[in-house]
């Protein structure tokens, strides 16, 4: 484990490899386990400011769900997490001609129409943090779909925590992230 101000890292954020790979996984994490993506509080105002442009994409059980419960519940830990359909699948993934799933949302930031590109845990995603009362942890969260990802990044030698440097620097900022940077050298040393 690292110490970086308040947060505690896995070391495996610097000796996994991981790249994401969608051609081979099709985007599957959005659509299987058992709860929605963590999400936060003024996250879940986000969404709700761009609903109505994501409104008409919605499947209808994305839209049944939205209805009944909003665009997210607190799960099983009492944390909050974006809503999904039939205890998996979330309410805003959205599968392509091609057969890859993506995200309303940030189909919807690529487009230009929204400043939001999507929950933090959804673009730190293998990463999960977890707020503790005087440290947030920071852990990879291995998980059989993404065996792909690993074989990609090993191609790639592409190491978890620089796969994901933007979405880390949008969670911690660029000085966390640079100590993480120079961390890792050293430990690789």
């Amino acid at each position: 484990m690292l110490q970086i101000e308040d947060t505690i890292i896995s070391l495996d954020l610097f000796d996994q490899c991981f790249c994401c790979d969608l051609e081979a996984c099709k985007g599957i994490c959005c659509v299987e386990g058992e709860e929605g993506a963590p999400v936060e509080l003024d996250e879940i105002a986000e969404i709700e400011d761009i609903l109505p442009q994501l409104w008409d994409k919605l499947s209808d059980a994305a839209r049944a769900v939205i209805d009944k419960q909003g665009v997210a519940y607190i799960d099983r830990e009492g944390d909050m997490a974006v809503s999904i359909v039939n205890g998996a699948e979330c309410v805003f993934a959205t599968k392509g001609a091609n057969g890859i799933w993506s995200c309303l949302i940030e189909n919807l930031y690529n487009e230009g129409k929204t400043t939001f590109r999507k929950p933090i845990s959804c673009h730190l995603y293998p990463v999960r943090t977890k707020q503790f009362p005087t440290f947030k942890a920071v852990n990879y969260h291995k998980w059989h779909v993404c065996k792909d990802a690993v074989k990609l990044g090993e191609k790639n030698h592409l190491l978890l925590y620089q796969y994901l440097k933007e979405p880390l620097i949008r969670k911690f900022g660029q000085d966390w992230y640079d100590q993480l940077s120079m961390a890792a050298e050293h430990i690789s040393h």
